[in-house]
């Protein structure tokens, strides 16, 4: 069964606003202080995928239980430079992130002067690097080790440990030229090899801007590509809770950045949402973009892949349109499909299995 459970470690220099972004997504309690390190074990805080999907299909179904998809969000201890070589929690932070999925950097971008700024100016970019940096000297040293120890076998020229040989080469050369590696062209057979070391620069990012849009130039923010957000932490942070219509009498965007934040994470790692719904609950499942229906099936129980016959499949806009299943299979929205199926984002699956 594939494990669906995502995770995102939040990175970030000390006093970035790391805790409270953590806070607010999670609604958990953690030590928020104006001094480097006051986050030292990591925190984990499940965060639900705001999804109205689930909520308008319960309310057609009547469903006892709504059950949102999740994402697992991990605060990571303040990094500084020359973490790498231990300086602050170093190696004890680089640890924890390579068990997560995905990287948030968080970038300073407010200009509050009265917060412990570690850094001589405000400038995410620099930030971004300082951090880059610290990640790539950490897979530097876990390739170097890994090809130390190959050598002997490289000698007696085993097939599988000379195309590692090649692979770990080539990564060592993107990584001293201070080359993050998920920017660079590797072939299907090279990233199998790499993702076997959990290596930090190998991790799709996000990058969150924390300040005002109007804090963060134009020419900076388009160095980051599309994977940015920009958020105002301490606003969000004090507006948790607020529903939709106060946020817009207070002149805040209507959506909480917050929950921009989860869903692009969710797209970063190519992950999509499918649905099943009846009276007991309404769920949404979290599978790979391109799955097929038993792969699909198998993120409930196993039983769906390994004995899969069909799939009944509806998108959930025509369910909704249609006031229900009877409907939609009387319309023919609703539609049997078989193993070769592939799931689309918003599906409502029912599995036949034997």
């Amino acid at each position: 069964m594939p494990s669906t459970k995502l995770s995102i470690g939040i990175v970030g220099l000390p006093n970035v606003g790391k805790s409270t972004l953590f806070k607010t997504l999670t609604k958990k309690e953690v030590l928020i202080a104006n001094y480097p390190f006051a986050t030292i074990d990591p925190n984990v805080g499940v965060v639900l995928v705001p999804d109205e999907r689930v909520d308008k299909l319960a309310e057609l179904s009547k469903s006892k239980k709504k059950i949102f998809a999740t994402v697992d969000f991990v605060d990571i201890a303040g990094l500084v430079k020359g973490a790498s070589t231990g300086e602050g929690l170093g190696n004890k932070f680089l640890s924890h992130i390579r068990e997560v999925d995905a990287v948030l950097y968080v970038l300073r971008a407010f200009k509050k002067t009265d917060i412990v700024n570690t850094q001589n100016e405000v400038n995410p970019l620099k930030e971004k690097e300082i951090l880059d940096v610290e990640l790539i000297l950490k897979d530097l040293e876990t390739i170097n080790k890994r090809i130390d120890a190959i050598q002997g076998d490289l000698r007696q020229n085993k097939k599988e440990i000379v195309k590692e040989n090649e692979t770990l080469k080539k990564a060592k050369d993107f990584l001293s030229q201070e080359k993050v590696l998920i920017d660079q062209e590797f072939t299907e057979d090279d990233k199998i090899i790499l993702n076997g070391f959990q290596l930090l620069t190998f991790k799709p990012r996000l990058y969150l801007l924390n300040g005002l849009p109007e804090d963060c130039a134009t020419s900076d923010v388009e160095q980051f590509g599309n994977n940015y957000v920009i958020v105002d932490v301490q606003s969000e942070y004090e507006a948790e809770g607020l529903s939709r219509e106060e946020r817009i009498s207070l002149g805040l965007p209507e959506l909480s950045e917050t929950d921009v934040l989860v869903k692009k994470s969710y797209q970063l790692l190519n992950l999509i949402t499918f649905l099943t719904t009846g009276e007991d609950e309404t769920r949404a499942w979290t599978i790979k973009k391109g799955d097929t229906a038993p792969v699909a099936g198998s993120a409930i129980h196993s039983d769906f892949q390994t004995k899969f016959v069909k799939a009944e499949v509806v998108f959930w806009t025509d369910l909704l349109d249609c006031g229900g299943y009877p409907k939609a299979r009387e319309q023919g929205k609703l539609r049997t499909e078989g193993k070769e199926y592939v799931v689309k984002d918003g599906d409502v699956v029912e599995f036949k299995h034997g």
